[in-house]
C-alpha cells in the first residue's frame, strides 16, 4: 500500500504515542519548514486523515454533520498498527 509522507508520519506518530487516542493538533508539526508549508494545513491534514480512515488504518472520533466530518481524535486499528510497525523498518528519505 502506497502512503504519502504525511500519512506515514501520522501512522508513526500514532504508533509511538503513549495513549491510544491521539489529538490531531501535533500532526501540523510535519510542516515545520515554512517554505514547504501549504496554504491551508488543516485541509491537507483532514484529507489525509479521512483517507487513512477510509483504508481502515485509523478510527476517527469527532462530530459528523450532514456535509462534513470534524475529526478531533484518531486511534490506530490493528491493521494500522501492522502498517505503522512496517514503516519503522523502512529507510526514511532525507530532506536536503
Amino acid at each position: 500500500m502506497r502512503l504519502s509522507p504525511l500519512q506515514s508520519y501520522i501512522l508513526r506518530f500514532c504508533y509511538s504515542a503513549k495513549s491510544p487516542r491521539v489529538n490531531r493538533t501535533p500532526f501540523s508539526a510535519f510542516y515545520s519548514n515554512p517554505a514547504k508549508r501549504p496554504a491551508d494545513i488543516t485541509d491537507v491534514i483532514t484529507k489525509s486523515l479521512e483517507r487513512l480512515i477510509g483504508r481502515g488504518l485509523l478510527v476517527g472520533y469527532g462530530e459528523r454533520t450532514a456535509e462534513k466530518w470534524f475529526i478531533r481524535d484518531v486511534r490506530l486499528t490493528p491493521a494500522g498498527r501492522r502498517t505503522a510497525k512496517s514503516l519503522f523498518g523502512r529507510q526514511q528519505r532525507l530532506k536536503f
